[in-house]
């Protein structure tokens, strides 16, 4: 398998692409005005809750306990990490305490609940993009990074905005480059079910 080099030219056909498929696009911009216009604070638990549930089940991210989550960002206070575009906090909005017992990693629904809120600040991270920027280190050494580089959010962003430098693609916002990789992973790394 050969994935083209990202380019702008190629980019653009997959943004276009994502904007015609009407799922995609309506599923953000409802998103996008849950997050940014109806409810764009988080302390209250049942503001935080519609936007997590939303988020679950657009993004199908599993979480089995959404009540849990919510609790745990709403007492993280994390409106003023969102003014100070802080990115260390994203790990720990990851880690949830389930039933007052484990702690479960959410990585992936944590990077999609900061982007929904400011998405040319936090990228995000899935299995898709993952494999995209694995397979692009691998073929054109855009950036020297461990794959468990990844799962520490200040790392994925920085490895995502050297992908970004590499391939000469600073005309798109974050948020367009994460649509062009998961698309691409989605298409080139397809999940078997």
């Amino acid at each position: 398998m050969e994935i083209d080099s990202p380019s702008s030219k190629i980019i653009n056909e997959y943004l276009y692409k994502w904007d015609s498929l009407e799922n995609y696009a309506l599923q953000e911009r409802s998103l996008k005005k849950l997050f940014t216009e109806t409810y764009p604070l988080n302390n209250e638990m049942d503001d935080v809750l519609i936007k997590v549930c939303s988020l679950n089940d657009f993004y199908s991210t599993n979480i089995f306990s959404p009540f849990a989550v919510a609790r745990h960002i709403v007492a993280l206070h994390i409106d003023s990490n969102f003014q100070s575009n802080d990115i260390e906090f994203v790990n720990d909005l990851a880690k949830v305490k389930v039933n007052g017992e484990k702690v479960f990693n959410f990585y992936s629904f944590a990077t999609k609940y900061c982007s929904h809120h400011k998405p040319d600040i936090y990228p995000i991270y899935d299995s898709f993009v993952e494999k995209v920027l694995v397979y692009f280190k691998r073929k054109d050494n855009f950036f020297d990074f461990k794959i468990s580089d990844l799962k520490i959010y200040s790392n994925f962003r920085d490895i995502l905005i050297e992908f970004q430098k590499y391939y000469g693609l600073k005309d798109f916002s974050i948020k367009e480059i994460d649509k062009y990789l998961w698309q691409a992973g989605k298409q080139n790394f397809p999940k078997k079910y």
